[in-house]
């Protein structure tokens, strides 16, 4: 891997909600000039295997798809130890989330991964200046899905543009 390019992991519970939306719109941004050179590897999965190998919600897709975002493909898989020296970023989409990751980074020796809730990057919206979750939409309508969608555009765009200060987006 150059070292001018990065690589992003986005986890939640089961990985076919959260953090698959937020894998589809970084991908859908990052995927594009000027960010399309930077970005070695996106990815998501989620703490548990509740749906390792199933497609992505159909709200998730239903939501990526009313928002431009149609080329997203993805198969759930679980977090591994491998994950901690494969990613440079592990983005969690909820504190209980990133609790189950840094126990499973703590198991393992050494990582380059930094690990961090995704709503770090909320931006000036950030309320009380802590770090926003991004709430499980599963359980409810197309609401959450929306909501969610709403973070990881508003997430991408401030991440980015905090990792590469000199590039200029379009």
């Amino acid at each position: 891997m150059s070292s001018d390019k990065i690589s992003v992991l986005f986890v939640c519970l089961g990985n076919i909600c959260r953090s698959t939306m937020a894998e589809g719109v970084f991908q859908s941004v990052a995927g594009k000039a000027p960010y399309k050179d930077l970005i070695e590897e996106i990815d998501s999965c989620g703490t548990a295997a509740y749906h390792v190998g199933s497609p992505p919600d159909h709200r998730t897709m239903a939501t990526l798809k009313s928002n431009g975002v149609t080329d997203y493909r993805h198969r759930g898989r679980q977090l591994q130890k491998a994950d901690f020296d494969r990613f440079d970023y592990i983005f969690a989409m909820d504190e209980s989330n990133l609790s189950d990751i840094r126990n499973l980074q703590r198991s393992k020796k050494g990582s380059k991964a930094q690990v961090m809730l995704w709503g770090r990057y909320a931006g000036g919206d950030r309320r009380g200046g802590r770090d926003e979750v991004v709430e499980d939409p599963y359980y409810g309508g197309t609401e959450g899905f929306d909501v969610a969608y709403e973070q990881c555009a508003r997430f991408t765009a401030n991440f980015l543009k905090e990792t590469f200060p000199d590039v200029k987006a379009e």
